[in-house]
C-alpha cells in the first residue's frame, strides 16, 4: 500500500510539473515582445535651409551682333565655336551698292568744290569792278545806277561763296554717311570671345529695316557662366545677394557645381498668374562642361548654422507609445542606462534633417530616439523595456 501511495504522489508531481511549464511556456510564446527604438547620436555639424528651383545655364555676358545695312552676304569667316577677338570680320556683305553711292558723293564733292572756285575767281572781279566804279562815281564819271549795279553783284558773289561752302559741307556729310554704311558691310565682332550661334549662311539676304537681324551670338568668356533661376515668390524673402548655392545640370547627374547668388533681381516673371524672380548664380566653368542653354536643378542657401549642436529632426516628432505628450515645448527622447528620458530643448534652425538644438542637457554622442519598430526587425535597433519608461 506504501508503495502504491509514492507512486500516486509521484504521478501527481510529474503532472504538476508538467502544467506548470506548459503555462510557462505558452506565457513565453504569447508575452508581449520588448519595445526596440531606433536611435541616432546628437552630432555637432551645420544645419543649412535652402530654397529649391530651376533655371537655365546662361554666359555671363552675350553680344549679339547684327547689321546696320542691308545686302547679300558674300562670305563668312565665322562659324559655331569659333573663337574670334575684337575687331575681327566675321561676315562681309555686298559692299557694291554702298560703294556706289560713295562714288557719287565723291564726285558731287568734287563739283561742289570745282563750283567754289570758279565763284571765287568771280567774287575777285566783282569786287574789282565794284572798287573801280566807286572810283569813277567820286569823278563823276559814272552814273550812280551802275554804282549800284557793281555793288549788287559784288554783294551777289560773296553769298554764292557762301552757299558753295555750305553746298561743300553738305555733300562732305552725304559722303561720310556713303562711307560709314560701306564699312557697316563688314560685320566685325566688337568683343573678344567665342561664336555660341550663327543665323546666316553665305548667299542669305538680310534686310536691316525695323528691327535689326541677329546674325552671330559671341559669348565673352565660356569659363564664366551664370544659372538664371526662377524663385516663386513664396520663397524669395530667404534668397540673398552673397549666398552659397550648387546646382546640377541633366548632363552630369552626380556633379554638383558650387557658385553664389550675386544677383537678386526685382522684375517679376508672371507665367500663368505665377509670379517668380530671377535669382542669377555665378560659377566658374574651367573645364567648359557647362554649355549654354542647360537646365540646372538649383539650391540656394537661406540660412546657414554652423558648427551647432545638432539632432535628426524626426527626434523632435517622436513620442513612446502609451507616453503622453508633453504640454508646451519641444522635447527629445534620449536613452540613458536602459532607460528613455524626455530632454526638454531649445529648437533653432531646422533644415527637416537636422535642426539645431540651441540649450538643453544633450550632449555630442547621445543618442537620441527617431522611431520605434518592430521587435527583431533591426539590428541597428536599441532596445528597452516597456516597463522601464520613466515619463
Amino acid at each position: 500500500m506504501a508503495g502504491h501511495a509514492n507512486w500516486k504522489w509521484l504521478g501527481i508531481g510529474l503532472a504538476a510539473v508538467v502544467i506548470v511549464g506548459g503555462a510557462g511556456a505558452w506565457w513565453l510564446a504569447h508575452r508581449a515582445p520588448p519595445a526596440r527604438y531606433v536611435t541616432a547620436p546628437v552630432t555637432r555639424g551645420d544645419v543649412v535651409t535652402t530654397i529649391t528651383a530651376s533655371g537655365t545655364v546662361n554666359p555671363v555676358v552675350t553680344v549679339q551682333v547684327g547689321t546696320f545695312v542691308s545686302g547679300v552676304i558674300i562670305t563668312l569667316s565665322c562659324d559655331y565655336n569659333t573663337r574670334v577677338t575684337k575687331g575681327q570680320l566675321c561676315a562681309k556683305i555686298d559692299p557694291a551698292p554702298y560703294q556706289a553711292i560713295v562714288d557719287q558723293e565723291q564726285g558731287a564733292l568734287a563739283a561742289a568744290k570745282s563750283q567754289l572756285a570758279k565763284d571765287q575767281a568771280n567774287l575777285v572781279y566783282a569786287k574789282i569792278a565794284h572798287e573801280r566804279d566807286d572810283l569813277l562815281w567820286t569823278e563823276n564819271s559814272i552814273s550812280h545806277d551802275a554804282v549800284d549795279a557793281a555793288l549788287n553783284t559784288y554783294n551777289q558773289a560773296v553769298a554764292q561763296i557762301r552757299l558753295d561752302a555750305g553746298q561743300i559741307a553738305d555733300t562732305t556729310a552725304m559722303l561720310k554717311a556713303g562711307e560709314i554704311n560701306l564699312n557697316y558691310t563688314n560685320i566685325i565682332s566688337p568683343v573678344n570671345g567665342t561664336v555660341v550661334s550663327r543665323n546666316v549662311t553665305a548667299g542669305q539676304t538680310v534686310a536691316a529695316s525695323f528691327q535689326t537681324p541677329t546674325l552671330f551670338l559671341i559669348a565673352t568668356d565660356l569659363t564664366k557662366m551664370q544659372v538664371d533661376t526662377n524663385v516663386s515668390e513664396s520663397d524669395i524673402a530667404g534668397a540673398v545677394q552673397g549666398a552659397p548655392a550648387s546646382f546640377t545640370v541633366d548632363a552630369f547627374p552626380k556633379l554638383n557645381f558650387h557658385g553664389v547668388a550675386t544677383q537678386v533681381r526685382q522684375a517679376p516673371i508672371s507665367v500663368q498668374n505665377v509670379i517668380t524672380y530671377d535669382v542669377v548664380i555665378t560659377v566658374a566653368n574651367p573645364d567648359l562642361l557647362l554649355k549654354p542653354g542647360m537646365t540646372a536643378t538649383a539650391k540656394i542657401d537661406a540660412a546657414r548654422e554652423l558648427n551647432v549642436l545638432r539632432v535628426p529632426s524626426q527626434a523632435l516628432r517622436f513620442t513612446p507609445s502609451g507616453a503622453a505628450k508633453a504640454a508646451g515645448g519641444r522635447g527629445v527622447w534620449v536613452e540613458r542606462a536602459g532607460k528613455l528620458v524626455r530632454v526638454p530643448v531649445t529648437v533653432g534652425l531646422d533644415d527637416d534633417s537636422f535642426a539645431q538644438i540651441k540649450s538643453g542637457d544633450l550632449s555630442v554622442g547621445d543618442q537620441v530616439v527617431t522611431s520605434q519598430g518592430a521587435a527583431g526587425k533591426s539590428a541597428k535597433s536599441q532596445t528597452a523595456p516597456t516597463a522601464s519608461l520613466r515619463l
